[in-house]
């Protein structure tokens, strides 16, 4: 591993803010769902920037900042009431906010909602896969299938809808072939996994993964979700299951990428903790179901996870640097000091970094400097910096394709 470093460049002025909107508030967690306040009303706003200049979406306390995704100059402010949380919508210009009436879509080119919306008990996870966004309420189980293209006409139609036998925090994602991959449990308990052909009938189930949260995809299209003691593996019509080598050894968070066999995981291990910092990230091979523990010698969080353009293994850790595994071999390769070091706060809605990684850029927050920053994984060079208003919480970006 080589020593960590700190690469700095002079912050990037703010510009001018040039939208201003009123409205919702969100909900959700790693592991755990609550709601916001109800929305209020919308402005107008002036294009932020080109679809190709892929921009950033970053929560505060109270809304949305919309960023540049090259120079990170901050484009619009957005007031939006209450804890929200934000995933990319799939095409070149959307991102998905989590409010307590549903899903609302945020067009990040102009800083402005684009009026469609997801109605529904709960939004929870948002998966993007084989070209379509698949949405999961967990006050109802709903499932809500579309493509993201449709987003910049207006509503999309949904492809596919279904709704789960109980209501859970649970996760979906429809595969290239119709198929759709969906969590089993109740508001007491989650168990496993199904999945649907393409006509609705169930073709294979797995109830061996309690507390089943998270999902990735790998090489080949093979998904996996994350269980209390393992991981489950789905592939070629067949569910199986990765255990971990502690009795609780929790994967609840992955990361997966398209030219790797191997996913990321987060690795909890102390089931009466209150609140545990792991050290140890969680590798698993999904074409020969081998599961590698790599001792990172600090913390991090559910929002450290990320996989870089040619599939290395990125974590962000308390100590201030990004971590980068070589997913085979299992080993740190190098460690890039971005930011300073930070302890997890107990309430997980309160701000902490986060990372976002987006072709060869990865974004990092600094809560506790108000910072925002984003380094090339080529060079291990921070490229630009920005100060911004209030400290950053959610960070997340237009993505298209997936």
């Amino acid at each position: 591993m080589t020593t960590a470093r700190r690469r700095a460049v002079p912050a990037v002025a703010l510009t001018a803010l040039t939208a201003l909107v009123l409205s919702a508030c969100g909900s959700g967690e790693d592991d755990t769902t609550s709601a916001g306040d109800d929305a209020a009303t919308e402005e107008s706003a002036a294009p932020v920037s080109d679809p190709v200049n892929e921009p950033l979406v970053a929560t505060f306390d109270g809304g949305l900042f919309v960023l540049d995704g090259e120079t990170l100059d901050l484009a619009a402010e957005i007031e939006l009431d209450g804890f929200n949380r934000l995933n990319p919508a799939g095409d070149d210009r959307h991102v998905m906010v989590s409010t307590s009436a549903g899903f609302r879509v945020l067009d990040a080119t102009t800083g402005e909602f684009s009026g469609t919306e997801f109605p529904g008990d709960t939004p929870g996870h948002v998966v993007r896969h084989a070209d379509r966004t698949v949405l999961f309420f967990d006050g109802t189980g709903e499932v809500i299938v579309f493509d993201p293209t449709e987003l910049v006409d207006g509503d999309p139609e949904p492809s596919r809808t279904w709704t789960a036998e109980h209501a859970h925090h649970g996760v979906a994602v429809e595969l290239s072939n119709g198929e759709l991959l969906t969590t089993l449990g109740d508001p007491e308990s989650r168990v496993g996994a199904m999945v649907l052909d393409a006509d609705g009938e169930e073709i294979a189930r797995n109830e061996e993964c309690p507390g089943v949260h998270g999902e990735a995809a790998a090489q080949d299209e093979t998904l996996v979700v994350g269980c209390q003691d393992g991981l489950l593996i789905y592939q070629d019509g067949a569910f199986t299951k990765i255990d971990s080598p502690d009795d609780y050894g929790r994967i609840g968070n992955q990361a997966g990428s398209d030219i790797s066999s191997v996913v990321l995981g987060d690795y909890k291990s102390d089931p009466d903790a209150e609140l545990e910092r792991p050290e140890r990230v969680a590798l698993v091979d999904t074409a020969t179901g081998e599961l590698n523990l790599v001792d990172l010698g600090t913390s991090y969080t559910f929002r450290s996870l990320g996989r870089g353009p040619a599939g290395e293994a990125l974590v962000l850790g308390t100590d201030g640097a990004l971590h980068v595994i070589d997913p085979e071999a299992g080993e740190v390769t190098d460690s890039i000091a971005v930011i300073d070091s930070w302890e997890e706060p107990l309430d997980w809605q309160q701000p902490r970094p986060a990372l976002f990684v987006r072709g060869g850029t990865a974004y990092v927050s600094e809560p506790a400097t108000d910072e925002l920053h984003a380094v090339d994984l080529a060079s291990g060079e921070v490229t630009a910096s920005v100060t911004l208003p209030s400290a950053p919480n959610e960070l997340t970006g237009v993505v298209a394709g997936h």
